[in-house]
C-alpha cells in the first residue's frame, strides 16, 4: 500500500490536515501524520508528534515553548522534520508526502522536503506560491500549488483546490510505490551506466549536443542543466552528492552574472562542487562573452552604453569586457586549482557562444584572449591541464574532443562505463 506523509502545523492547521486525512484514506492509501507546530495545543493526534519531531533535531520542546522564540522554533522544527521525513522514507513508510502552509509552514515543509531523494513525490499546497518561490524549492523536485485563499479553513475555494492536491499525491505516491523511482547517489543511470553532468545554454546548444552525443556513444547517460541559475546551482547540490562519475562544465555564463551582477548568476560556489568531490570534470569557459539580464529595461544603467542584445523577449545580454574576462579568468582558475580530482581546461580560441562565433556581435579577440591569459597564468604550477583547439565552442569537434578528454579522465579514475567493462 502507498504511504502518504502528511507534515504541518496542526496547532494552526489542524482541521485542514483531518480533512486531508479523510479524504487520502478513502482513495485508499495509508496515511502517517507528522505535527511540526510548536506553540499552540495540537487539533488533530498525530502519528509522529511534535515532541519527536522536536527530539530529532537534538531539541526539547518544552524548551522551545519556554523560550518564545520563533524563529529558532521555525528553524529547529524544519531541521527535525527532515531528519523525521528521512526516517520513515527509508523505513518504508512514505511514498509521498503533502504539506500546506503560508510563509512558516511552507518553510518548515519544504525545507523537510528538500532532504528527501529526487524522485519521491513532494507537494506542497502554499499561500506563497504564486511568487519567487526559489528559497522554498531549491534544487529540490517539489511540486508547488497555490493555495488561491489562505491556509485558514475549508471552503468553496479551498475544498477543490486541496481535492485537486490529494488527487495529485495519491497518483504520485501510488506510481512510486510501485516503481522506487528515487534517485540515490550509488545510482546509475538507464541500463547500469554512469551519470554525466553537462551545462549548456541555447548559445553554447551545438557544441554541447556534440558532446553529449559523444559521450552516449561511450556508454554514459548524460544529463543537461540549463545555465540558467536554478540549473547551475542544482549541477553542485547533485554533484556534491557524489552523483555523477563526471562533469562536462562547458559553459559558465553564470559566474559572469555572479561577476557583473547579471540575473541568472548560480551564487558564488559554482564549479565547486565536483573538485571538493574529487570528481573529474573538463571545464570550457562558454558564454563567458556575456551578461544576461530579463527584459531590456531590466539592464542597468552602468551597462546601457555596452554592446546590448536583446536574446530574446525575457532576456538581453551584455558583452563582458577584456577586464572582466581577465577577472574570470583569475577566478575560473582559483576554483579550479583547489580540485581534489582531476581536471582539464578546454580553450575554444576563435568563440566562446555563438554571439561570439568569428563575424558575429560579440566576436571580441582581445577580451577572449584575455581570458584565456588569465586562465593559463592562474593554474600555471597546478595538475590543472589547459589545451588549445583552434575552433569556436560551437563547432561539433570541440564537443566531441571535450567528451573524449572528459572519458580519459573518468577511466583513469576507475569509473569506466558498464559496456567497457570486462
Amino acid at each position: 500500500m502507498a504511504i502518504v506523509v502528511l507534515l504541518g502545523t496542526l496547532d494552526t492547521k489542524g482541521l485542514e490536515y483531518a480533512w486531508l486525512r479523510d479524504r487520502l484514506l478513502r482513495h485508499g492509501v495509508g496515511v502517517v501524520v507528522v505535527d511540526a507546530g510548536v506553540a499552540g495545543e495540537p487539533r488533530l493526534r498525530a502519528d509522529v508528534p511534535r515532541s519527536e519531531v522536536a527530539r530529532a533535531a537534538g531539541a526539547d520542546l518544552e524548551r522551545l515553548r519556554a523560550e518564545g522564540d520563533r524563529g529558532a522554533a521555525v528553524t529547529t522544527m524544519a531541521r527535525g522534520a527532515a531528519a523525521t521525513l528521512l526516517r520513515l522514507y527509508e523505513a518504508g513508510r512514505l511514498h509521498g508526502v503533502l504539506a500546506l502552509g503560508g510563509s512558516g509552514g511552507t518553510s518548515i515543509a519544504t525545507r523537510a522536503m528538500r532532504g528527501l531523494p529526487l524522485g519521491v513525490p513532494k507537494l506542497m499546497v502554499s499561500s506563497m506560491a504564486s511568487g519567487d518561490v526559489s528559497a522554498y524549492v531549491g534544487s529540490a523536485d517539489i511540486a508547488m500549488m497555490y493555495s488561491v485563499v489562505d491556509i485558514a479553513g475549508v471552503n468553496s475555494v479551498s475544498a477543490p483546490v486541496l481535492a485537486n492536491a490529494v488527487d495529485v499525491v495519491c497518483g504520485m505516491a501510488k506510481g512510486f510505490a510501485g516503481s522506487a523511482r528515487a534517485v540515490r547517489p550509488e545510482r546509475m543511470g538507464a541500463g547500469g551506466r554512469p551519470l554525466v553532468a553537462a551545462s549548456m545554454a541555447g548559445v553554447t546548444t551545438p557544441g554541447v549536443d556534440a558532446a553529449r552525443e559523444r559521450l552516449t556513444e561511450l556508454g554514459y547517460e548524460v544529463l543537461v542543466f540549463h545555465a540558467s541559475g536554478t540549473g547551475g546551482r542544482t549541477l553542485e547540490t547533485l554533484a556534491e552528492r557524489g552523483l555523477f562519475a563526471g562533469v562536462l562544465d562547458l559553459t559558465l555564463s553564470e559566474l559572469a552574472d555572479e561577476l557583473v551582477g547579471g540575473t541568472l548568476t548560480a551564487g558564488p560556489d559554482r564549479l565547486l562542487a565536483a573538485g571538493r568531490r574529487g570528481t573529474p570534470q573538463v571545464v570550457s569557459p562558454g558564454a563567458l562573452d556575456m551578461v544576461k539580464f530579463g527584459p531590456p529595461h531590466t539592464v542597468p544603467e552602468r551597462l546601457r552604453d555596452r554592446d546590448v542584445r536583446v536574446h530574446n523577449p525575457s532576456v538581453t545580454v551584455v558583452r563582458t569586457t577584456a577586464r572582466e574576462c581577465s577577472e574570470l579568468g583569475r577566478g575560473v582558475a582559483e576554483k579550479l586549482r583547489g580540485a581534489r580530482g582531476p581536471a582539464e581546461v578546454c580553450l575554444p580560441l576563435r568563440g566562446l557562444s555563438t554571439l561570439g562565433a568569428p563575424g558575429g556581435p560579440y566576436h571580441d579577440p582581445d577580451a577572449d584572449a584575455a581570458l584565456f591569459a588569465a586562465l593559463r597564468e592562474g593554474l600555471r604550477g597546478s595538475p590543472v591541464e589547459t589545451v588549445d583547439f583552434p575552433t569556436h565552442i560551437n563547432d561539433p569537434s570541440f564537443g566531441r574532443a571535450a567528451a573524449e578528454r572528459l572519458h580519459a579522465l573518468i577511466t583513469r579514475a576507475g569509473r569506466t562505463p558498464a559496456a567497457e567493462r570486462p
